[in-house]
């Protein structure tokens, strides 16, 4: 088995050279050991991956082999798993779930997102997995019975049609690219429910996506919804990924940032009378955490959706963000990154404000400057040495180097600088460190750019 595939927050490779059936069967047969101690049953969904549903197959022949109930979630976006281990679903409660997807991937990848008695699965507990089963030897069988359907989808449309029914007759029309992912089996029916006119680009599920990249955090992804938008004078706008845990927001003139919907979601709680804890990520800008601080609090953790997860709910935040459009909700919500429900979240900033009023509450904050995410190649084995060696040389760093505030070392490096940060980290996925930089100015983001990269060469 190709331990590539065994990453921090999931299990994910490429189908079929490094994940195929038999290593689906294998893992479920050693990972339905593990989740048997929680409750003998699982539920398991997938998306729109042309390989889904043999993966499906395979995986659930092996979890029954260790004695587990599955069942069938279908055809779903990733929210809809987890909600199903949060809720009662047609008189049937279970607090673990699988589900098949590759999110934000390119069509030939595939993994699993796996939930344990309502809590993610990753790190040390998939690295555990991994180890059990490099000594484990199964040999796949055919699923003993049909798993049991489930409609899971509609549930979870009940529930959000009850919950934002004050959002009933919204007087904007959106425009929504669903990346011909899962998105849309979702969010439509709710908003017809609703009563909310909408125009959808690419909202049949597609896993060969043949109009762009599943990926709205990279901006050449929101072309062709930017152009939609301004055809048809359309204000507001929203793109998902392929299973639709991420979200952007578009209005005309402004793609929105993972932290700049998080200072949105702050403000508007604070207006009805909530003072807002809101947990960030270290790639978050620090005018997030300043603009918050001012009438909230917040605190900065580590990159990746689990780990944001466990600390939403060790904290009781209201919410927390990663500038990649993960939104986790707590308050009214399960602390899971749903970008449905921050679709319709994000739709409830409507009801007092315009798009111009959000685009203007941006373009108000304190001016910084920021590069855009970059990764640097490195080797799998050195990248987290890489990273201890220039937090030992940042102790004692050079004396032409920028006043040094303040070093975060909770996820790789962060450097707070006096006008700005850097910020270089190991993927916790990929053989890459990752940079990000902020400075009041251009001038001064690149500054502090350079002094970081060069130490880091030496």
């Amino acid at each position: 088995m190709d331990i590539s595939i065994f990453r921090e927050y999931d299990i994910r490779g490429i189908y079929p050279t490094t994940l195929d059936e038999k290593n689906a069967f294998s893992i479920g047969v050693e990972l339905g050991k593990i989740m048997r101690e929680y409750d003998k049953s699982v539920f398991v969904g997938h998306d729109a991956r042309v390989h889904g549903r043999s993966l499906f197959e395979a995986l659930s022949a092996g979890l029954q082999s260790s004695g587990l109930k599955v069942y069938d979630l279908g055809l779903i976006p990733t929210p809809v798993a987890y909600f199903a281990a949060f809720n009662e679903i047609d008189n049937i409660q279970c607090p673990n779930s699988i589900m098949i997807t590759g999110s934000h991937n390119p069509k030939e990848y595939n993994g699993f997102k796996i939930t344990l008695n309502q809590n993610p699965f990753y790190g040390k507990d998939i690295q555990a997995l991994k180890n059990t089963l490099l000594n484990a030897k199964h040999e796949i069988k055919p699923l003993k019975e049909t798993p049991e359907k489930i409609n899971a989808l509609e549930a979870y449309q009940r529930y959000l049609i009850k919950d934002f029914k004050h959002l009933k007759n919204l007087k904007y029309k959106i425009a929504l690219d669903f990346g011909n992912g899962v998105g849309a089996l979702g969010l439509e029916p709710i908003l017809k429910a609703l009563n909310i006119d909408f125009s959808s680009l690419y909202s049949d599920p597609n896993g060969n996506f043949p109009n762009h990249h599943p990926d709205p955090s990279e901006a050449k992804n929101l072309q062709d919804l930017e152009q939609h938008m301004q055809e048809n004078a359309i204000s507001i706008g929203f793109a998902f990924d392929g299973d639709a845990d991420r979200i952007a927001m578009l209005s005309s003139h402004h793609i929105y940032a993972g932290d700049e919907l998080a200072i949105l979601f702050a403000k508007r709680l604070h207006a009805q009378g909530i003072t807002p804890f809101v947990i960030g990520e270290v790639k978050c800008s620090q005018v997030m955490y300043n603009t918050i601080n001012t009438f909230g609090k917040t605190l900065m953790y580590k990159t990746g959706h689990s780990n944001l997860k466990i600390k939403l709910k060790e904290t009781h935040a209201h919410f927390a963000a990663e500038m990649s459009g993960h939104i986790f909700f707590k308050e009214r919500y399960f602390g899971y990154d749903d970008a449905l429900y921050a679709c319709l979240r994000a739709l409830e900033l409507l009801l007092e404000q315009t798009p111009s009023d959000l685009e203007n509450t941006i373009k108000n904050l304190p001016y910084s400057y920021t590069t855009p995410e970059e990764k640097i190649a490195v080797s799998e084995e050195e990248k987290f040495e890489i990273i201890h060696n220039l937090q030992e040389t940042l102790k004692n760093p050079p004396s032409h180097f920028p006043k040094i505030k303040e070093i975060i070392s909770i996820d790789g490096v962060r450097v707070v600088f006096e006008h700005g940060f850097g910020l270089i980290r190991a993927s916790n996925t990929t053989p890459y460190l990752v940079s990000r930089f902020e400075g009041k100015d251009e001038t001064t983001a690149l500054e502090y750019k350079r002094a970081l990269l060069n130490l880091l060469e030496k």
